[in-house]
Order: structure tokens, then C-alpha cells, then sequence
């Protein structure tokens, strides 16, 4: 979830996404600047920490980088459990890897926090020559979808830093004056409702 302090907000933040599509190199690139061209697997999940300043407040990006390979997808509940934000990434030379990004937000659709900020990250956009995914396509998807959408290079930096500060931008803030113990929560009327008629005689 995101917690809110004084105009600070601290976001926990999920990417998931195929083995080899540059989940690890969108981070490393976004929190240290750096570009490795040989990227190690992640093996379960990396954690980084990165603020950002948008318009009048400041956001601690609290980020989970989880492992791509099938093996470990029954672990991506417990990073995506509670996230206010994900980026799933394919690669855009990849159609495999668009096809899992697609099962990836069927999932998030499903169990993941409902006022979730979603991003799709067409990355590897500096490989023009060999793309195999279309941004029509990636955008339109996106759009049916109610991500928002935008192609990356880890390589080149290009929109790496863009795709987080809009995340920051639309992540809920409305609701700070109401909790002033800082969870954003979500809104379930119904649990409500059960709670009101559990103990009335």
C-alpha cells in the first residue's frame, strides 16, 4: 500500500514480468544510473529503495524486483500482496514475454490491490531492428486494460526515469486527510456492512 506523511508518501512498488525481459536493468538504471550488459537472473526477488519529488510531495519508492523464471512465480503473491504500484515489462522483441505480461495483469486483475497503479513497460526499445511487438498493439492492450503504457531502454535510459515519476503522479493521495495514521485504505463497504450487522440483537 502507499502510506502518507506530510505531502511524503512511501509506495511499495512490484515488477513483474518474463525472464530476460530487463526488470532488473529498468531498476538498476532508474535507482543507481547504471547499465550492466550481461544482467545476472534475479533469484526470488531484489528489494531497492528510490524518492522521487512530484509536484508538491515526495515519494519513497519501495521496490521489489522479482524473479522472471517460471520457478518462482509462486512467490510473486507476497511482493505484489499490498503493492500500490506495478510494472509489468516485456520485451519488445519478444512476443513470448508480451504474451506473460498479459497473464501477469490478468493476475494482478484478479488478486492484486484494486486501486493498484498499473504500467506496462515495452523495454529493449532501443532494439528496433528486431522488434516483434508493436506500440499500437502494446497501447491498445494497455488501454482495454487501464494501464498506462510506455516503451524503456535500460540501455539507452530512455523513459526509465518517465514511467516512475507518472506511477508517482497517479498514485491515490485523496484519501491522507481521513487516516491520519498514514495507510491509504481501501474502500470495502461491504466488510462494513458485515461488520454493523454481526453484533446487532
Amino acid at each position: 500500500m502507499a502510506t502518507i506523511g506530510h505531502n511524503n508518501l512511501n509506495a511499495k512498488l512490484v515488477l513483474l514480468g518474463d525472464m530476460g525481459a530487463g526488470k532488473s536493468s529498468l531498476v538498476l538504471r532508474f535507482v543507481k544510473g547504471q547499465f550492466l550488459e550481461f544482467q545476472e537472473s534475479t533469484i526470488g526477488a531484489a528489494f531497492f529503495s528510490q524518492t522521487l519529488a512530484v509536484n508538491d510531495a515526495t515519494v519513497k519508492f519501495e521496490i521489489w524486483d522479482t524473479a522472471g523464471q517460471e520457478r518462482y512465480h509462486s512467490l510473486a503473491p507476497m511482493y505484489y500482496r499490498g503493492a500500490a504500484a506495478a510494472i509489468i515489462v516485456y520485451d519488445i522483441t519478444s512476443a513470448d514475454s508480451f504474451t506473460r505480461a498479459k497473464k501477469w495483469v490478468q493476475e494482478l486483475q484478479k488478486q492484486g490491490n484494486p486501486n493498484m497503479v498499473m504500467a506496462l513497460a515495452g523495454n529493449k526499445a532501443d532494439l528496433e531492428d528486431k522488434r516483434k511487438v508493436t506500440p499500437e498493439e502494446a497501447r491498445a492492450y494497455a488501454d482495454e486494460n487501464g494501464l498506462f503504457f510506455m516503451e524503456t531502454s535500460a540501455k539507452t535510459a530512455a523513459n526509465v526515469n518517465d514511467i516512475f515519476h507518472e506511477i508517482a503522479k497517479r498514485l491515490p493521495r485523496a484519501q491522507s486527510t481521513q487516516n491520519p495514521a498514514g495507510m491509504v485504505l481501501v474502500d470495502r463497504p461491504a466488510d462494513g456492512a458485515r461488520a454493523a450487522s454481526c453484533c446487532m440483537s
